[in-house]
């Protein structure tokens, strides 16, 4: 893939009172670049309780296909489900969402699952939704 059709990719964990904040940003740091910066916000609960916010949002290309290479590393049938779902997971707005294991990503691997969000920003041209489904479509079946 020579150029990349998005425009950033957005990710995002909650790490809250009962979890370790280096572990959860270790999870994040698995699908993004070396030395990457996260922002860190710290949040409060409705009970009072802590909640970080760890984000990152990539811009550069060659930062992002670090990130779509990691994603590449889904196993064969999430990547499959993933292209089938694409008409649900592309936003009016051409953004695709996923969410994908903190669990998993903490120990090293990438899994769909929940704990981080993946929000990518399609470029279309037109703007329309089913222009944004057939470039993320190229994005996943990218090697």
């Amino acid at each position: 893939m020579s150029s990349v059709p998005l425009h950033y990719i957005d990710l995002r964990a909650f790490c809250y009172a009962t979890e370790d904040d280096r572990r959860v940003e270790s999870a994040l740091r698995t699908l993004l670049p070396e030395a990457f910066e996260l922002q860190r916000l710290e949040n409060e609960g409705h009970h009072g309780d802590r909640i970080l916010v760890f984000s990152a949002r990539v811009e550069n290309a060659d930062e992002m296909r670090v990130v779509l290479d990691r994603l590449g590393e889904l196993p064969a049938d999430q990547r499959q489900r993933l292209r089938s779902e694409l008409d649900e997971r592309v936003t009016d707005n051409t953004e695709l969402f996923l969410t994908l294991d903190k669990q998993a990503a903490f120990g090293g691997d990438v899994r769909l699952g929940d704990g981080i969000t993946v929000r990518a920003k399609v470029e279309a041209y037109p703007a329309t939704k089913d222009a944004a489904v057939e470039n993320a479509r190229d994005v996943l079946e990218s090697p």
